[in-house]
């Protein structure tokens, strides 16, 4: 099991993202080419089974609301991912507790669909910066593909 992190320079513009507690929706990409390599990452090689991919930094405050997961060219066939976060400093916190499929588990990202958080997590605020992980589940993937993760919420602060 390797871990990929994708090389970004951040997860774009925060929208709606005021003192007052407005919405916001933060983006993340992965795309892999031909081979089923993770492009624009520290990895050449192609994902496989298990391999995690780092998308990008959740930031500590975030209160988490809901996630879209849109698979617009799907991996290998019959491919699952499990989508969550880790802590940043790897130290969980017994309150706010990492969880790899906090997002959703065994989503299907082989076929072209929009997959919402149909979890029954309740929503959480980040006490610390973390990272959002799609851990590549059932098979490695061999083909040019694309996944956009929206990740919902409220810039609360810590608390």
């Amino acid at each position: 099991m390797a871990t990929i992190k994708v090389k970004s320079v951040g997860n774009g513009v925060h929208l709606g993202n005021t003192p007052w507690g407005n919405l916001t929706a933060l983006r993340y990409v992965v795309k892999t080419n031909a081979t089923g390599a993770v492009i624009n990452s520290d990895s050449t090689a192609a994902i496989a089974v298990n391999d995690i991919v780092n998308l990008g930094h959740l930031p500590s405050g975030f209160r988490f609301i809901d996630s879209q997961v849109t698979v617009v060219t799907g991996m290998k066939a019959t491919a699952t991912g499990d989508l969550g976060f880790a802590y940043k400093d790897g130290v969980d916190d017994t309150a706010v507790p990492q969880d790899a499929d906090y997002f959703g588990a065994g989503l299907a990202i082989a076929t072209a669909a929009r997959l919402r958080n149909a979890t029954t997590n309740p929503s959480i605020v980040l006490p610390k910066d973390a990272n959002l992980l799609l851990t590549v589940k059932t098979v490695g993937n061999d083909k040019a593909s694309e996944i956009e993760v929206v990740i919902y919420g409220i810039a609360e602060g810590v608390k």
